[in-house]
């Protein structure tokens, strides 16, 4: 006779077998590829078991005692063995929702998930739309309870909406998972900068894994790049005092006088020697883009101006248009759009035409862009200069809000039914090995097989006719990583055009910002204050926006309009309310 116990564990396996084959995306073929290198950082040797329930924290228990282990292998804390033994791989599976880019492999094709699958057994069916589809689709897949993927990668999460989705209970509360992410628990342990940008402030829970790419690029969006043999021209008609031929080189810094000489030059003469004077565009930049925009003249008065016109200022939450000098730089470069030193076509055009027009014949005397080689077909003939020097002597740089740390990229739905076993999987991705695969492509068609001297990822040569953009497109998902200091010292070495901007950058750039000048980092915000941005920070925007693109294509801003505008910031457009919520959650920020 059998005993009790014997019967009560076949009844628990029994119903445990059944239930697994409700897991949402149950099927479809299994991928199979060659495993590549393992992820390299260890996990604890326990974790804390959520059940699968309701997904709160248990006891402290070894990976055995989890009820997945028994039947599907189920483990954490090693990563470098499967999460799922080979039944798991073959009855569990998810279905992941994700946008793409176009020139994007679908993601169940890329050899990097193949291999992902071949390291983890953990079998992910991708769902790829466009951008667009899914900026379309959002919040249908969001109402639709009945039919909801098991997480949404590149989700785009905004903290309002974390906020709203984790009240309803939609979200899966990825912090009380921590235990089965090794490698991301140990990121948030040694970064609580990046903790304090995902908690949400509601309830102190953390529902979203973020992308962190960090290479100290993205404060610094603009560089000047100014052609060599036009201002050569320049001084050997002697229309410019101060400079010299031999100046001429990389980290030359300009004064304002000089450079509206030098600009003037480029207007007044066939500088490209096709016989006309009216194709050349002195200085080009493409007006309020994320990078080789506008912001950068404005250093010519102390400012360090950005797109969001919000900067941190000694610990301060600072708007730079309620600086009087704001108004008196406005001024100033709206003088060179009216001579024509500054192309007007720069507050029109997009940055596809932008740089389709740096092509071919020389047009650009002087141009703002992270890079002369994307911009133009002969970047010898540019130097990359240091910020231009204003006429009281200021010399400073934009400092965007451009984060390197963003969130909201991934998020699990609460009917997810195993949400451990797909967030131990994705902890893999945090890995710097499969970090720098995620981001730049597989080991395999992107990086050699064979690691060199340092135990570093080498790049193959390019195939034949095919771009590195191309060839990382095809074969990158790019979302969540962790790609840091330590991964671009051990793991994988940056792009040669990365290395080129952060050299020039150091150059150029990060020597003019002031220490006690700061981006604005991610924060997150209660509800009231969101409500508060909600209610009024559009309108802020567009009426900055209005007025400042009048200003500069209509010869400046007047005392009377300048004091008029000041009183609507204070007012109407309640700049004061915005500035509070801000300096709140900063605060907390810092805090943390």
């Amino acid at each position: 006779m059998k005993s009790p116990k014997k019967y009560l564990i076949i009844l628990l396996l029994a119903v445990l077998a059944f239930a697994l084959t409700a897991c949402s995306g149950n099927g479809g073929s299994t991928p199979t590829a060659a495993p590549t290198d393992a992820p390299a950082s260890a996990g604890s040797e326990t974790a804390t078991a959520a059940t699968a329930d309701d997904g709160k924290a248990g006891e402290t228990a070894p990976a055995s005692d989890h009820p997945l282990s028994a039947a599907y292998g189920f483990q954490w804390t090693d990563p470098t063995a499967p999460i799922l033994n080979e039944k798991g791989a073959q009855e569990l599976a998810f279905r992941v929702y994700s946008s793409k880019n176009a020139s994007a492999l679908d993601y169940n094709d890329m050899k990097i998930m193949a291999d992902l699958f071949a390291q983890t057994h953990v079998q992910v069916n991708w769902e790829n739309v466009s951008e667009s589809v899914y900026s379309q689709q959002k919040n249908l897949i969001f109402g639709n309870k009945d039919n909801r993927p098991d997480a949404i990668y590149h989700a785009g999460m905004g903290a309002g909406e974390i906020i709203k989705y984790a009240k309803r209970k939609v979200l899966v509360p990825i912090s009380d998972y921590l235990d089965y992410m090794p490698n991301f628990k140990k990121l948030l342990e040694e970064r609580p900068d990046i903790r304090a940008q995902l908690i949400n402030i509601e309830d102190g829970k953390i529902y979203s894994l973020p992308r962190i790419e960090e290479m100290g690029l993205l404060q610094n969006p603009n560089l000047l790049f100014l052609n060599v043999p036009w201002t050569k021209a320049a001084i050997a008609d002697g229309a410019v005092d101060g400079l010299t031929e031999d100046q001429l080189k990389d980290g030359l810094a300009l004064t304002s006088a000089q450079m509206e000489k030098i600009l003037t030059y480029f207007r007044d003469h066939d500088m490209n020697g096709n016989g006309k004077t009216d194709d050349e565009r002195p200085l080009s930049f493409v007006y309020n883009n994320w990078q080789g925009n506008q912001c950068d003249l404005y250093g010519m008065f102390g400012l360090n101006d950005n797109l969001e016109h919000r900067v941190v200022v000694d610990g301060k939450i600072t708007y730079t248009v309620q600086d009087d000098r704001f108004r008196d730089a406005t001024n100033f470069i709206a003088g060179w759009v009216d001579a024509g030193l500054i192309d007007k076509v720069s507050f029109e055009q997009s940055q596809d035409n932008f740089l389709a027009n740096g092509k071919g014949l020389e047009t650009y005397g002087a141009f703002y862009w992270w890079e002369s080689e994307t911009v133009v077909s002969n970047p010898e003939n540019y130097i990359v200069c240091s910020p231009i020097v204003g006429p009281n002597g200021d010399q400073t740089i934009c400092v965007s809000n451009n984060p390197e740390i963003s969130t909201g990229e991934v998020i699990l739905f609460s009917s997810c039914q195993y949400p451990e076993v797909l967030l131990a999987y994705f902890d893999r991705y945090y890995d710097p090995v499969i970090s720098a695969q995620i981001n730049y492509g597989p080991i395999g068609i992107v990086y050699e097989e064979a690691r060199d001297e340092k135990g570093m990822l080498v790049q193959k040569p390019l195939p034949e006719g095919v771009t590195s953009d191309e060839l990382r497109l095809q074969n990158a998902p790019l979302g969540i990583i962790n790609l840091g200091e330590y991964a671009w010292n051990n793991v994988v070495h940056m792009e040669p055009r990365a290395q080129l901007r952060l050299e020039r950058l150091q150059l150029c750039a990060k020597p003019f910002v002031a220490e006690n000048v700061a981006p604005c980092p991610n924060l997150q915000f209660t509800l009231e204050e969101l409500n508060t941005l909600s209610n009024y920070e559009t309108n802020l925007n567009d009426y900055i926006r209005t007025n400042l693109i009048s200003w500069l294509m209509k010869g400046g801003v007047s005392d009377a309009a300048w004091t008029s505008f000041q009183g609507d910031l204070n007012g109407k457009v309640n700049l004061a309310g915005i500035q509070k919520v801000y300096q709140d959650a900063y605060d907390r920020y810092t805090a943390k």
